[in-house]
């Protein structure tokens, strides 16, 4: 983890060829390297922080800054009108940890343990939850259409804000369930202490971390979001590649290489708290916060997904829910989810915006 904190030096770079008038992929590219340490810190001090608060507390505060790096550039990202972009981050997060950070998890502990097991029912809920959040995330995109002939575009946001409150409502009872029946301890909030050990940070330097880290993230990614056009331009890409592939990498990177530790330490319940949970926070709690604040922003973001983001978050929740249904993994099954993975990434690749 100590080698992601040498990326601090990339700041200063996006910066000054940002203002300094330097080239959109050094820009772009620096500022997203850039933000992955300070991502990083930023979880630290998040988590800290949680730790020093209560079990309801905790869950409060590390549903709300747990993906604060990711939130922060999909607000400048409304805030520039790249909405395709931010429903791409959004698909590109819940891909990334089913199966990008789950494969590398189940494939790094196979190797060095063999057979891995973990709690079955914790898996199953995660399972059936998976399933709901496709559910509640497809409901809008296949019934838009529709609505949009009947009664108009104002209809489909309408849709949208209903379903981002149910969503955002079994999101926090499910963290309610979970506080309840004595399983607190094994959400996001205390993953970093119970893989790594470090002593919390004083208080001072928790807050200072959370205040400074939040500040350059917010500044780096503004100066990454100006760079996205020109980009595009000049490399050929799609906003789906960007925002399906780089962008949830940049946020979450620091989180990723905790996962794939925990499972080289062969405990696979937190390892699979990190990617599934992860997931489903994006898809029920990440994604609602989306809605309502591009709404205040008056550049309203509506649920209705590429029948492509759909099919691959669908397949990807199936996937997942098959491995993790046994309570068992094995290296084969994280190279199974890496696949899938790659042949989704080659797919978007290509896609042309708008197909």
């Amino acid at each position: 983890m100590k080698a992601v904190y040498g990326l601090l030096i990339l700041v200063p770079v996006a910066l000054l060829s940002r203002y300094l008038g330097g080239p959109a992929v050094l820009t772009f590219s620096a500022a997203a390297l850039g933000i992955v340490p300070l991502a990083a810190l930023l979880g630290r001090a998040t988590e800290d922080l949680a730790e020093r608060s209560g079990p309801q507390t905790s869950g409060l505060i590390n549903g709300t800054l747990g993906n604060a790096a990711e939130l922060i550039i999909t607000f400048f990202a409304i805030r520039a009108g790249l909405l395709e972009l931010v429903k791409a981050s959004i698909t590109g997060s819940i891909l990334g940890n089913l199966l990008l950070v789950m494969g590398l998890s189940l494939l790094v502990g196979g190797l060095r343990h063999g057979v891995q097991k973990f709690d079955r029912t914790k898996a199953g809920l995660n399972a059936t939850m998976l399933v709901l959040a496709v559910i509640a995330l497809g409901i809008p995109s296949l019934f838009s259409h529709a609505i949009e002939v009947g009664t108009g575009h104002m209809a489909v946001e309408y849709l949208t804000l209903g379903t981002a409150g149910a969503m955002m409502l079994v999101y926090t009872l499910s963290q309610f369930y979970l506080l309840r029946n004595g399983i607190e301890d094994s959400r996001p909030s205390a993953i970093h202490h119970r893989a790594s050990g470090k002593p919390a940070w004083p208080l001072w330097k928790t807050l200072g971390g959370l205040t400074l880290s939040t500040l350059f993230i917010a500044w780096l990614s503004e100066v990454l979001v100006s760079a996205v056009e020109p980009v595009l331009e000049y490399l050929g890409w799609t906003e789906f590649f960007i925002g399906i592939v780089i962008i949830p990498l940049v946020g979450n990177v620091a989180e990723h290489l905790v996962a794939v530790q925990v499972a080289a330490k062969d405990e696979m319940d937190l390892s699979m708290v990190i990617s599934v949970g992860s997931g489903l926070q994006v898809a029920l709690f990440v994604a609602p916060i989306l809605v309502f604040l591009s709404l205040a922003m008056g550049n309203p973001l509506t649920l209705v997904f590429n029948p492509f983001e759909l099919i691959a978050v669908g397949a990807a929740s199936i996937i997942a829910a098959l491995v993790s249904q046994d309570g068992e993994s094995n290296w084969m099954e994280g190279v199974q989810l890496l696949v899938v993975y790659l042949i989704l990434a080659l797919g978007f690749f290509f896609l042309p915006t708008g197909g």
